[in-house]
């Protein structure tokens, strides 16, 4: 069958090296995609915020899987349209991504349904947050409402900081997303991601992951949409894993569908590992970026066929997906200045002798200029390897880095350090 992705990021690069090796796949296409996307799918420009021009493409090329890969498209309801026309889509509706597009609804859902997480009060003015600031402690957690692509989170460490947060949200600097804030508890912890496929009915894992997300070495500095990641996270014990989903995973599958919004696609959890249990920081309703490129190149399974049966409500008919038992880590190559100004144009080489090394090299922000691949983005390639643990994958991703000659860019250069003490410690 043909398959449409949509998005342009390293996830899509890697949902597209991995789709097109289905054996379900007669064609790829991907939309807007990159140059690294291109490798694999015939790109085509679509706005995707034109519903009737993603249906007359569908249409047109007979897809029969649409994968939708960022969330702004969830949110605005595309995967309904394409249902509504019988397209088969592996991503939530638009009610059920709220999950991912208004903190406060997924608060407010764990509050009805006793799953666990941190305390919280919603507010829709500066002065109620300013308000609401004196119910909690400090460091505090402020969240703008809506989708603000990873930079509406502040953990406020002082007062100040905390009042300066609120008064961002409300200063209208994130747009629509800032019309509301969550003010939350601070959880302490270790956190780690938890990632499942469901069909609205059938639950099955899909791997752990720990991502980094401030900007600099040793966790310094302003968080970013994520500076790298690795998979498995090993602190997500299996114990851990399955609380995870007997007490948040499950009762948020079940919570939905009896609210008349059943949830189909990819749901990931973000959980804070507290001593009084696993307790949930937020959801996102499609793939992490950079955890689903450390997925990717763990998962063994034909991504395609467990797509499909999402799509199809028939998730309970195929095996449980296999990844390898294998470590995989990526660390992202930024543009310098981000996260707040990054410098776009820097030329970028050597991605062959990156590949020669054993990595992979998934494109996040490319665009090729006169034939020259340059940066186009804040977090620009992803570049990931596997090995038998953390300090081996960690080792392998590192050496492909040094083989990249990205003159304007940066890196950490301690992603999975967590881990890679822990395996030394023994």
């Amino acid at each position: 069958m043909n398959i449409l992705l949509l998005g342009s990021g390293g996830r899509e690069h890697a949902l597209a090296w991995k789709l097109a090796q289905s054996r379900l796949c007669d064609k790829l296409f991907a939309s807007p995609g990159n140059p690294g996307i291109a490798d694999h799918a015939e790109l085509t420009p679509l706005e995707l915020t034109d519903h009737a021009a993603v249906l007359a493409f569908c249409e047109a090329q007979a897809i029969g899987l649409v994968v939708i890969g960022p969330e702004a498209p969830l949110v605005d309801g595309l995967s309904d349209a394409l249902r509504g026309a019988g397209v088969p889509v592996f991503g939530p509706s638009k009610a059920a991504a709220q999950l991912e597009g208004s903190k406060a609804f997924t608060k407010e859902l764990c509050a009805r349904h006793n799953i666990p997480t941190a305390g919280f009060e919603r507010v829709a003015s500066e002065a109620e947050g300013m308000a609401a600031l004196g119910k909690f402690g400090i460091p505090v957690v402020i969240k703008a409402d809506g989708l603000a692509a990873g930079k509406g989170v502040t953990v406020a460490m002082t007062r100040a900081e905390a009042e300066g947060a609120v008064r961002d949200i409300f200063s209208g600097r994130f747009g629509e997303a800032g019309a509301e804030a969550v003010i939350e508890e601070f959880l302490e912890g270790e956190e780690a991601s938890f990632f499942a496929i469901t069909d609205g009915h059938t639950i099955v894992p899909f791997g752990s992951a720990q991502d980094h997300k401030r900007v600099g070495d040793g966790d310094t500095g302003p968080n970013t949409g994520g500076m790298g990641a690795y998979s498995p996270a090993p602190v997500l014990t299996p114990l851990l894993e399955g609380e995870a989903i007997e007490r948040i995973v499950a009762p948020t599958v079940r919570a939905m569908a009896q609210e008349g919004m059943p949830y189909s696609g990819v749901l990931y959890a973000g959980l804070m590992l507290t001593k009084n249990g696993v307790q949930l920081i937020e959801y996102n309703a499609r793939f992490g970026d950079p955890e689903c490129q450390v997925l990717m190149l763990r998962l063994e399974s034909d991504l395609g066929e467990l797509m499909l049966a999402v799509a199809e409500n028939r998730l309970a008919a195929l095996e449980a997906p296999r990844l390898s038992p294998d470590t995989a880590l990526t660390v992202v190559m930024a543009a310098k200045g981000y996260p707040e100004t990054p410098e776009k144009g820097g030329a970028i080489a050597g991605l062959d002798g990156a590949e020669a090394t054993g990595a992979k090299v998934f494109h996040a922000g490319t665009a090729l200029k006169d034939g020259q691949l340059v940066a186009n983005g804040g977090r620009v390639l992803n570049v990931t390897a596997r090995g038998r643990n953390a300090t081996e994958a960690q080792a392998r991703a590192y050496a492909a880095v040094d083989a990249i000659d990205f003159a304007d860019g940066f890196c950490r250069r301690d992603i999975g350090y967590r881990e890679v003490a822990r395996e030394a410690q023994g």
